[in-house]
């Protein structure tokens, strides 16, 4: 790992932000790496590993932009859950010692594609007017599946389904299955239940009402609105999180979103 090239990429909008990198800088200097900093706005690819310091939403923009130069990223927390990250503050010298040890593996993870637009945990489609339910048809492979009276249906990666599709009411899905899930927000029917599909179907969602208007969110991050049909597929990229040896989803799943915990154990 020495002779790789780094990068730090920080969202300095977040607290603390610039403590943790000078932090993670004066690390990486022990090892004789000099990483180059770049903003999450500003991001560029030429790495061969790059350290990302913010929360769920700074690691999931830079994961998305350097899938498209198979670049592994390793998430650094600043963030309120930090589920996609690997490391905190606290952990930083431990975590650069076995990356620079190889003690760490490259995990792929799918992702979703509308158009030229890329999502790791989610697409979600909503009506263009706010407030109101929406009635949608879903279709998969071209075979219509269903008609929903809706707030919006979420079509999630495995990644994805311990975000908003788990709020929702959604499973987790272990993150290696080649799968998505197509949750429906608040369906007006008690038929309605969320679908686990393999990843090399296409889903398309129209509308069954004359309403031909719709907003789309990638991530919760890009936001578009479109009249057409909406056609999500697998994307040809995958995200390259980078894990240390010792990650265990089981155990982030008790830890992090404190699975099967009492409330009274929660601290």
């Amino acid at each position: 790992m020495k002779n790789k090239t780094y990068a730090i990429a920080c969202n300095p909008n977040i607290e603390r932000s610039l403590q943790v990198r000078l932090k993670l800088e004066a690390v990486l200097k022990k090892y004789n790496i000099f990483a180059e900093i770049i903003d999450i706005d500003s991001l560029k690819s030429g790495y061969d590993f790059v350290f990302v310091i913010g929360g769920d939403g700074t690691i999931l923009k830079t994961a998305r932009f350097y899938s498209k130069t198979e670049t592994p990223v390793f998430g650094i927390n600043l963030g309120r859950l930090g589920f996609l990250s690997q490391s905190s503050e606290e952990n930083i010298e431990k975590s650069v010692k076995l990356i620079m040890e190889g003690k760490f593996v490259v995990e792929n993870r799918i992702m979703l594609q509308y158009k030229n637009s890329l999502a790791l945990n989610d697409f979600v489609v909503k009506g263009s007017v706010t407030g109101r339910t929406s009635r949608f048809t879903l279709k998969i492979n071209d075979k219509p599946v269903c008609d929903y009276l809706a707030d919006g249906i979420i079509i999630s990666t495995p990644t994805g389904s311990t975000a908003y599709g788990l709020s929702a009411g959604g499973p987790v899905v272990f993150p290696s299955l080649n799968a998505f899930v197509v949750v429906p927000i608040c369906p007006h029917t008690l038929a309605a239940r969320p679908l686990v599909i393999p990843d090399n179907e296409v889903i398309s969602i129209s509308s069954c009402s004359g309403e031909k208007n719709y907003v789309i969110s990638a991530d919760g991050q890009e936001y578009f609105q479109t009249s057409s049909d909406i056609i999500i597929s697998k994307s040809l990229y995958t995200a390259k999180l980078a894990l240390l040896d010792n990650t265990d989803f089981y155990s982030i799943l008790r830890d992090k979103l404190h699975w099967g915990i009492s409330p009274a154990h929660i601290k």
